[in-house]
């Protein structure tokens, strides 16, 4: 019996230290509060136009990629650069709010990604090497 509480306890304190490795990875300031009710509140809001200038801000990348006029392109380059603006502001007051959060990327995952792209500048012209 004493062993199967001491298994009991062990697991609770895995799961803890679990919990806590996993709120240390993550990058987030505080959750601004709002009322959880079933209307839209700021966090839907600005999630809804975030996801719309991400959508907007491609489209508009792929237009300039394909306009065959030096006006068109033009044009398309000011609306994209801010269309590209106003996500990054809204980006940046969700995270500070605490709406936005990212996964704190592991030493080794990013040592695995920075060997792996080292072996793409080989296939470059020049070796990679700037002239």
């Amino acid at each position: 019996m004493r062993n199967a509480h001491n298994t009991t306890i062990l697991k609770k304190e895995v799961q803890h230290l679990d919990s806590q490795q996993q709120q240390q990875q993550k990058i987030q300031n505080p959750k601004t509060q709002f009322p959880e009710t079933p209307e839209m509140n700021d966090r839907d809001l600005a999630n809804d136009l975030l996801s719309m200038e991400k959508y907007m801000t491609a489209s508009y990348h792929t237009a300039m990629s394909e306009a065959s006029h030096e006006k068109l392109y033009r044009d398309l380059l000011a609306i994209f650069t801010e269309t590209q603006n106003e996500q990054r502001k809204l980006y940046e007051t969700m995270f500070q709010k605490g709406w936005y959060s990212m996964e704190a990327a592991e030493q080794q995952k990013l040592q695995q990604s920075y060997q792996q792209h080292q072996g793409y500048a080989s296939q470059f012209p020049y070796g990679g090497q700037v002239q």
